[in-house]
């Protein structure tokens, strides 16, 4: 890939992306520069699906390295060590956002990984490594619906600050971090001293508008230098076992669910997935996997349409309460 430089404003700060100078063998690579900040990601998938799989194996790692301060590891064992907690949380914090936009039924390998090669205390690596991952996933030929756009934002003084200092997050009441497409928040990760919902959804909404930007500056980079993604085999429901499993399950499912108690509950779903299995074991035989699949999905869309349609939770309780909460010494 030819290399090039991108460059894009924000919040008053220059974010550098570079292509085609490191990893080249890789499916997708890039360095992202925000301060003195440096993140390099890089993202491989397997050309075809491991045998016998039934999930979807990504793998994001976000390594850590003491040279990126300046430091070289001290005492006997001149190496690094494991994984902090810090950078464990930082895997899970680009994991998230990029999972849900693989496509249903791809089941190929894929690994991000991200490493700090320079740490700038004024600018935390978390949300670039999450762009960088986004850009290189974009670019690459893996299947991939995003790119998504990623900051953090503080509240001082009654003010939203996208992506804010060290002074300024010393003062912050809030520490957010905010992920997401042009049309939709893809997750949030939050502490706070106690800001009001109101306060919350407008920093959310305000984060949204950078993300947009950032979306945007990818989509300049993924027409210049994107490459056609790959084909793939989708391990998917057939149409009409996927239809004769609904017919028969979905009132059975909605009837099961509806118990408050988790026990009876579990136990309710255990009987009518049984029951659904012993239906169909002659009409679909061995094709547990695929019925399950459905089933599966049947649940899901059951429990978030009670929730977001009938505002009740699967315990019972409606979308303002908390559980009775106690403490003892």
């Amino acid at each position: 890939m030819e290399h090039k430089i991108y460059k894009t404003e924000v919040a008053g700060q220059t974010l550098t992306v570079e292509i085609g100078k490191l990893a080249e063998q890789a499916n997708g690579a890039c360095t992202v520069q925000y301060g003195d900040t440096v993140v390099f990601v890089a993202v491989t998938a397997s050309e075809t699906p491991r045998e016998g799989i039934d999930f979807f194996p990504l793998s994001v790692d976000f390594e850590e390295k003491l040279y990126a301060v300046g430091r070289i590891p001290g005492g006997f064992i001149k190496r690094e060590g494991r994984p902090t907690e810090k950078a464990i949380l930082t895997s899970r914090l680009i994991d998230r956002p990029i999972r849900p936009l693989f496509p249903k039924g791809f089941r190929n390998d894929v690994v991000v990984v991200a490493t700090a090669l320079s740490i700038d205390p004024e600018y935390p690596p978390e949300v670039f490594a999450m762009i960088g991952s986004s850009i290189a996933l974009s670019i690459s030929d893996i299947p991939f619906s995003g790119p998504t756009g990623s900051v953090a934002v503080g509240l001082v003084d009654g003010e939203y600050i996208i992506n804010p200092n060290s002074a300024q997050r010393e003062k912050s009441r809030l520490q957010l971090t905010v992920s997401g497409t042009k049309d939709a928040i893809m997750m949030v990760e939050a502490g706070a001293n106690e800001v009001t919902e109101a306060e919350m959804l407008e920093a959310i909404m305000f984060a949204h508008e950078s993300i947009k930007e950032l979306v945007a500056f990818q989509e300049e980079i993924i027409r210049e230098v994107g490459l056609p993604k790959m084909e793939y085999t989708a391990f998917l429901p057939e149409a009409d076992l996927e239809k004769q499993v609904r017919d028969y399950a979905t009132e059975k499912v909605s009837v099961a669910i509806q118990a408050m108690d988790k026990q009876v509950r579990d136990a309710n779903m255990k009987a009518v997935t049984e029951d659904i299995m012993a239906h169909f074991a002659e009409t679909f035989a061995e094709r547990e996997e695929e019925i399950n699949e459905v089933v599966h999905n049947i649940t899901k869309e059951v429990v978030r349409s009670r929730i977001l349609n009938d505002g009740i939770r699967p315990d019972g309780r409606a979308m303002t309460e908390i559980r009775p909460l106690s403490s003892e010494v």
